[in-house]
């Protein structure tokens, strides 16, 4: 289900709002089904998408960043002198 699904930011990059709706809608339109859904369910839609990328924000404001390696951190990792 998930191989088409594209990376929309770098990790080491904060997603922007539009980035963050942009995925929430591919992912609503993934699991849905539906690329433009009917007047019918335009709203419940429009809610999960609303919904996801709440969910995503809260995830992305929570995640622990990796501390940034130095260079002479990054050197002794790699096991120069």
């Amino acid at each position: 289900m998930c191989r088409s699904i594209k990376v929309l930011r770098k990790p080491e990059e904060q997603a922007t709002p539009d980035e963050i709706r942009a995925a929430a809608l591919q992912f609503v339109r993934k699991i849905s089904g539906y690329h433009h859904p009917s007047q019918a369910n335009q709203a419940v839609f429009d809610l999960a998408v609303g919904e996801v990328a709440t969910a995503s924000e809260r995830l992305l404001a929570s995640l622990v960043k990796p501390a940034r390696l130095t260079a002479k951190r990054a050197a002794s990792v790699r096991g120069a002198p």
